[in-house]
């Protein structure tokens, strides 16, 4: 098999809401030697009609179309929407439980999730030297996630409909998804923890495919990741102890004989104040969870796959800070250019496809050509962001780019209990 190329590839986009979920497929001989890899499974919202036990119906499928047996699980980050498929139960009958039976050879994840790196760590174990509190920092963000959660459900009647359901989307994004995380070490022959630069792991049970791992940089190689971090390295996550205080209940105040005014009965000409103080608070959780969310997603692994001169961009939910890196090199820049299939960053957010790799793809076209650049998107409208502040996911501006320069596709398409978009790829 060493010399052995791929023939073809099925690539499988998966309906799983605001999420994603992508099965390649290469092809060899015959489809006795396919081999199968599955990148990442998560969700954080259906769409109406899908059905019920969506999620365990994708694993079923993707069990269904790999025979059984995945060569390599790719997890591009921890949050929700790309890990949460992979949870477990204690009857082995969850989706997750499902993907594990697949007995997957190869696991690989981006260098932040190493089960050994220190909280001080700048690279994935062994060489851990330097002293910014990183990968710790990202553990503390969920405990921050859960606090304010909890208030926002305090808050729920005060913050409205809108800021109160943005708010519980991201945040529950940024949870732990502890089940998820420990299968994920657990169920490959072999786990890898890469950044920019390192060997994929994948080779050895993908012959005659090359993959060129293209983010995140580790921080020894790019400290623009940890864009939240201000002089002191532990500045930000101080805001854990101001989003706990407001989660205690306390007995009794500092006057706690004294009368207050509820709301309802609060005087006419304090209402607006009162009001514009929750709003305040609102928006304030909600600049810190976003922040949360942004660091998180610039830990996503970048993918570079490569058949016979045919190259596949899978970025997962790599922002412009991870982008940077990579793009600051003119070699990645050229490989780049010559892109032929782009799953769309971070489910068509405006921050995740940068113009300077957008306009870097050579094979974008206002015509129909005969190899025009192939593009998909996994993802729900409604769910992330606002149109009025131009952050709406996916980005009306952006999708109106893809549908005029590429050949794109997207799970918005897919109606009902349909689960799956299937493309054939030649090489």
């Amino acid at each position: 098999m060493a010399s052995i190329k791929p023939k073809g590839m099925t690539l499988r986009s998966y309906q799983v809401g605001f999420g994603d979920c992508f099965l390649l497929s290469f092809h060899y001989d015959g489809g006795t030697h396919d081999r199968h890899v599955l990148i990442d499974f998560g969700s954080t919202g259906q769409p109406k009609g899908s059905g019920d036990k969506l999620m365990l119906r994708v694993a079923e499928d993707i069990k269904k179309q790999c025979g059984g047996k995945l060569h390599a699980v790719v997890a591009t980050h921890r949050h929700k929407d790309h890990i949460s498929g992979f949870a477990t139960n204690k009857n082995k009958t969850a989706s997750g439980d499902i993907i594990a039976a697949c007995k997957p050879d190869v696991v690989i994840q981006p260098w932040t999730e190493h089960p050994d790196a220190k909280i001080d760590a700048t690279e994935a174990p062994s060489n851990v030297t330097a002293k910014q509190s990183f990968v710790a920092a990202l553990g503390n963000m969920h405990q921050l996630s859960e606090a304010i959660l909890i208030e926002t459900e305090r808050r729920k009647s005060m913050l409205g409909q809108g800021l109160y359901k943005e708010l519980s989307f991201i945040g529950n994004d940024n949870l732990s998804n502890l089940s998820a995380v420990e299968n994920l070490m657990k169920m490959g022959k072999r786990n890898f923890y890469l950044n920019f630069g390192s060997k994929s792991g994948l080779e050895s049970v993908m012959p005659g495919v090359k993959i060129k791992v293209l983010g995140p940089p580790n921080l020894k190689q790019s400290s623009e990741i940890k864009v939240q971090r201000s002089k002191d390295e532990d500045e930000f996550w101080q805001f854990q102890a101001l989003a706990n205080q407001f989660v205690v209940r306390r007995k009794s105040g500092v006057f706690p004989r004294a009368k207050t005014y509820s709301p309802a009965g609060a005087p006419p000409f304090t209402r607006w104040l009162i009001k514009r103080m929750r709003s305040v608070r609102g928006e304030q959780l909600l600049s810190i969870v976003r922040a949360l969310d942004k660091v998180m997603n610039n830990t996503s692994l970048i993918l570079l796959f490569e058949v016979n001169g045919t190259k596949l961009l899978f970025p997962g939910d790599a922002q412009i800070e991870n982008w940077s890196y990579a793009l600051s090199k003119p070699a990645v820049r050229k490989l780049l250019s010559q892109v032929d299939v782009y799953k769309v960053g971070h489910h068509g957010s405006r921050n995740a496809t940068p113009k300077t790799l957008w306009s870097g793809f050579k094979n974008r076209s206002t015509k129909k050509t005969n190899k025009p650049l192939k593009t998909f998107v996994s993802t729900m409208a409604g769910k992330h962001g606002k149109a009025a502040s131009n952050t709406e996911v996916p980005r009306k501006t952006l999708v109106e780019a893809l549908q005029k320069d590429s050949d794109f596709h997207t799970t918005q398409t897919l109606k009902g209990k349909n689960i799956r978009l299937d493309f054939e790829i030649t090489f």
